[in-house]
């Protein structure tokens, strides 16, 4: 596909676009919803590929309606073959055959900043993924994307191990990147404590000079989405332009604002969103080629 010209012969100016292909939350507050909104609040122009629909809202997942494989690739290739795509986040993917065609596009596409989610419990507990769809996301993605971003609950699915404390987190990164992971971004939330950790560990990188994101816990109920919302800002960061460890680090620092500034608003019963929108960006453009 060639890009776009202007009557001169350049290249035509056009915005950062990121593709988030992943189920859609009938509440808003996570799911393909809660990424459309982190990118809109970071200047990108958002694009969706839906695996499947949920009766959800901020108490929990009452149903799960998953979308025919075929017709999420045909999803894929309308974007893609006419939008074009500048970062990709990936969520929820509830069947083999799913994930299988989310790597298909992938290679075929030779799609770039690929980030994944591996979305398997949602805040409220409810599982969203089976086993068997573990393995084939294990073995058909791992080696595909930029970078995973498992928390605590999920690497310990993944790892058949639990994991409750900050000197584990480590050993976890590195038994991940032998999984065939090409960069871990393992989140410590879900620990006890007033002080959060995140590992971003990568293979080409010694875990001595792995990066370390801290700060202090956001006691907030409003905490729906916001694993969704931190993989989705950071392939928006990416489609920026942003090096990986740059992206993890303005995403960190995007996703503290958003809990900070929606922690005292009350939405529904249950676990509330973020503040998605509590410093929105002019959507970006950029030149240059497609």
């Amino acid at each position: 596909m060639s890009s776009p010209q202007t009557d001169s012969g350049a290249a035509a100016p056009r915005y950062a676009r990121v593709l988030t292909i992943a189920g859609s939350d009938s509440g808003g507050g996570a799911g393909i919803q809660a990424d459309l909104k982190t990118f809109a609040a970071l200047g990108c122009y958002g694009m969706t590929a839906i695996t499947a629909l949920t009766a959800q809202n901020t108490q929990g997942v009452q149903g799960i309606h998953g979308v025919d494989a075929s017709f999420l690739k045909a999803q894929i290739a309308a974007v893609v073959e006419d939008i074009g795509v500048d970062a990709v986040k990936i969520g929820m993917l509830h069947a083999p055959e799913v994930v299988e065609v989310v790597a298909w596009a992938i290679d075929h596409y030779a799609l770039r900043h690929v980030v994944l989610d591996p979305v398997m419990v949602a805040t409220s507990g409810d599982a969203l993924i089976e086993p068997p769809t573990v393995a084939v996301l294990v073995q058909q993605l791992f080696p595909r994307v930029s970078l995973i971003t498992p928390n605590l609950d999920e690497a310990g699915l993944l790892l058949k191990r639990p994991l409750n404390s900050v000197s584990q987190l480590d050993a976890a990164c590195q038994d991940l990147l032998a999984m065939g992971a090409r960069a871990v971004l393992l989140k410590g939330g879900h620990l006890p404590g007033d002080t959060l950790t995140d590992v971003l560990a990568s293979g080409d990188v010694p875990a001595a000079h792995w990066p370390r994101l801290s700060g202090p816990r956001i006691h907030s109920r409003n905490v729906h989405g916001t694993g969704c919302t931190l993989s989705s800002a950071i392939a928006a960061h990416l489609a920026l332009g942003f090096d990986l460890t740059g992206a993890v680090q303005a995403a960190h620092a995007y996703v503290r604002g958003a809990l900070q500034a929606g922690a005292g608003v009350v939405t529904g019963h249950g676990h509330g969103p973020l503040n998605h929108g509590y410093a929105p960006r002019p959507t970006q453009v950029v030149q240059g080629p497609d």
